[in-house]
């Protein structure tokens, strides 16, 4: 049986997942955005950061979402800002599907992550996470814009945002140029933690 296709990031207040500028993904603001998660036990695990670290329902969350992704799929922008930023062991541990013009062979990287370069579209892309996750689900990993690509092209079954109590003020917006005509939402739960409220949805065709 497939799994489900879905996307899990966090975002500001007013709406925003990252700064416009790559160069400045691991300032103050977009450190803020991501307070939540890198005091996670889950989190320093998986990145080797060393023992240690708070559990609760944030931690749960991190790793259920890890745990539940067989493969996953992302943007050249996101890759390109990764590859400066991930350590040797990449924390993905599964096949990674970038979307790109690019043409490059597989990188494989210790830990079991390995970056496949689809040079011919999303729903390719998508195609080839679908069967190399087998029986778990495709994680479509951002950005921004390749995530809006698949949910305006009907390919996202659901997904989560960590809402986060920081003002981005600009950069880049989740639903910025979303088909909202065609997109139906149907809650699934919210739960609230100490730092974020975590908000689940179901996507459905309106």
């Amino acid at each position: 049986m497939a799994g489900k296709v879905f996307f899990s990031v966090s975002m500001s207040l007013d709406g925003f997942i990252a700064p416009e500028s790559l160069g400045a993904l691991m300032g103050q603001q977009w450190m803020e955005l991501q307070q939540w998660v890198f005091p996670q036990r889950f989190f320093r695990e998986n990145l080797k950061l060393g023992e240690g670290g708070e559990e609760g329902r944030d931690n749960d969350i991190l790793r259920e979402t890890f745990e539940r992704t067989g493969a996953s799929v992302m943007g050249k922008r996101m890759f390109d800002a990764g590859e400066q930023m991930w350590p040797e062991e990449a924390p993905f541990h599964t096949p990674v599907f970038v979307v790109t013009h690019e043409e490059r062979e597989p990188w494989e990287r210790p830990g079991g992550t390995t970056f496949h370069f689809v040079n011919d579209g999303i729903e390719t892309a998508l195609d080839q996470a679908r069967v190399a996750a087998g029986d778990g689900d495709v994680r479509i990993a951002g950005g921004g814009e390749t995530i809006l690509e698949y949910v305006n092209a009907g390919l996202i079954d659901e997904f989560s945002i960590a809402l986060s109590p920081v003002l981005f003020g600009s950069g880049i917006r989740l639903f910025e140029g979303v088909d909202a005509g065609r997109v139906a939402l149907e809650p699934v739960r919210a739960e609230p933690s100490p730092k974020v409220t975590h908000l689940t949805y179901v996507v459905r065709e309106r």
